[in-house]
């Protein structure tokens, strides 16, 4: 496993919410795979930089590319580069000590409210996370500059901006849920924004249960009465932002009031109206989807921001497989989906890698040198899974004293040093 970073496991240590330590348990499974033998990290190498894949290519019988979408996609609207607009990955790769976001600032101490655009999980962990209290944050493993600029912020609102309704959400009913358990905000949901449209309508009606379940959700938050809480979380629909606003720094967002069209596909789509609306805000953060990079010698669809493939098959300009060539995850598919979505998709990834193995399709390595020594010849820092071992270490000895998972190592030298140690 071949990694740019000196840490393992991804998403899981640097996207998944620190106050969901649940969620990241899924690294014990990754813990035992890493222990059978024919397992190897190799950490601090990037492929683009480090090595180009037609040497790694060169060097084994198949190459599986599982790297995500790693970056996030624009609203494309006036405003959106004024200090104070953020992407909400930005937000989270900082808070979850990502070694190359640690250098952002974000002055949360005199913002009074926060505009999150976006109606997905990770809108909903950027909402959850401005809103935890004290209490709530302590146990976590975000950074303790983090837990500092959230506690000493000046927050009474966050809202969340939905571009469609309630039924085109794409939270989960766990993390809606969760919003009404926060100990120092409240949800707040007028009645208005929840009534449907006969296209929304039919919509829920074919729907799975965990879209009724999150609109049976919403119509409780609306019902409730706010407890008068220091902090409310507030979520509005069929809105869409159209400019940022401000001189120097975000003052506000223009929002657009859209209505619900059925379009021919049977899909919901949002249009706009005439009606606008200016929220006043400190600070934005857009959550609006990912997108993939491409990578040098690797096929790569612009259109889509993906490796184009059959299966988990990687396919040429041609439309035809590329051999020892595969992909998995959101690289391969788009960024849909958690954990679970991606396991299986990495299934349906090697079961045919396995059928390729069978049919004799796949390429011999060519090259004479292995990886490692290639990457010494050129002076390659690189970090195998003892050295992530030292890094764990460290940071759970720093974090058991103050009843915290860990704490994170948050720069490249403090990782690298750690990881030599």
């Amino acid at each position: 496993m071949i990694e740019r970073l000196p840490t393992p496991w991804g998403l899981v240590r640097l996207g998944v919410a620190p106050d969901h330590p649940n969620l990241k348990t899924v690294s014990r499974a990754f813990e035992r795979i890493a222990q059978r033998p024919g397992f190897r990290f190799i950490g601090n190498v990037e492929v683009g930089r480090d090595v180009s894949h037609e040497e790694l290519a060169a060097r084994y019988d198949a190459v599986i590319y599982a790297v995500g979408s790693q970056t996030d996609r624009r609203l494309g609207i006036p405003g959106e580069d004024l200090p104070g607009s953020w992407a909400a990955t930005e937000l989270v790769a900082w808070y979850n000590g990502h070694p190359d976001f640690q250098q952002l600032s974000f002055d949360l101490a005199g913002v009074e409210r926060a505009v999150v655009v976006g109606n997905g999980n990770v809108a909903l962990d950027v909402a959850r996370m401005l809103a935890l209290t004290e209490e709530e944050l302590a146990p976590t493993d975000a950074t303790d500059a983090a837990i500092e600029a959230i506690l000493g912020s000046g927050i009474r609102e966050i809202v969340v901006l939905g571009r469609r309704g309630p039924v085109q959400a794409a939270w989960t009913s766990t993390e809606l849920g969760e919003m009404g358990e926060l100990a120092g905000a409240d949800i707040v949901v007028a009645m208005e924004e929840l009534a449907l449209e006969p296209g929304s309508e039919a919509e829920l009606a074919a729907s799975s249960n965990l879209v009724q379940r999150n609109v049976e959700i919403l119509r409780d938050f609306a019902a409730r009465e706010p407890e008068g809480k220091p902090r409310s979380v507030r979520l509005r629909f069929r809105v869409s932002p159209v400019a940022i606003l401000g001189e120097e720094k975000v003052e506000g967002v223009e929002i657009v009031r859209n209505t619900l069209e059925a379009g021919s596909d049977g899909r919901v789509r949002a249009v706009a109206t005439e009606e606008r609306e200016v929220i006043p805000c400190e600070i934005v953060f857009r959550s609006v989807g990912y997108r993939g990079v491409s990578l040098p010698g690797v096929p790569f669809d612009e259109r889509s921001g993906t490796i184009p493939n059959a299966a988990g098959r990687v396919l040429d300009a041609r439309g035809e497989p590329v051999p020892g060539l595969y992909v998995a995850g959101w690289i391969k598919r788009g960024p849909t989906g958690v954990i679970g979505t991606n396991k299986k998709d990495a299934v349906e990834t090697v079961d045919h890698l396995f059928e390729d193995v069978r049919a004799g399709l796949l390429p011999a390595p060519a090259a004479a040198t292995a990886l490692e020594e290639l990457l010494a010849e050129r002076g390659v820092d690189v970090v195998m899974y003892a050295g992530w071992e030292s890094i764990d270490s460290v940071e759970r000895a720093a974090g058991e004293p103050h009843g915290r998972p860990r704490i994170k190592l948050c720069t490249w030298d403090e990782l690298l040093a750690a990881a030599r140690s």
